[in-house]
């Protein structure tokens, strides 16, 4: 690790994260933060299929998103 470089935890499963490995999930609504999460790479993964399973389950049941609503996965 370098110097200037955190070492905070996941926010899921607890273990040790480096910045230039850690991922941060930020939950907005009309620009204003409500969460934000620091995971580590496999808990980020975890999250990101998660995300998509659920996603696929309101298009399979017809739930119509708005569509001016942005989503977006940086």
């Amino acid at each position: 690790m370098s110097d200037g470089e955190e070492d905070d935890p996941c926010h899921a499963c607890g273990e040790s994260t480096t910045d230039a490995l850690s991922r941060t999930v930020r939950l907005s609504v009309d620009r204003s933060t409500i969460d934000t999460q620091r995971l580590c790479p496999e808990c980020f993964a975890e999250w990101i299929a998660r995300y998509e399973e659920e996603m696929k389950n309101e298009r399979a049941a017809g739930i119509d998103d708005d569509p001016d609503s942005e989503i977006i996965v940086d």
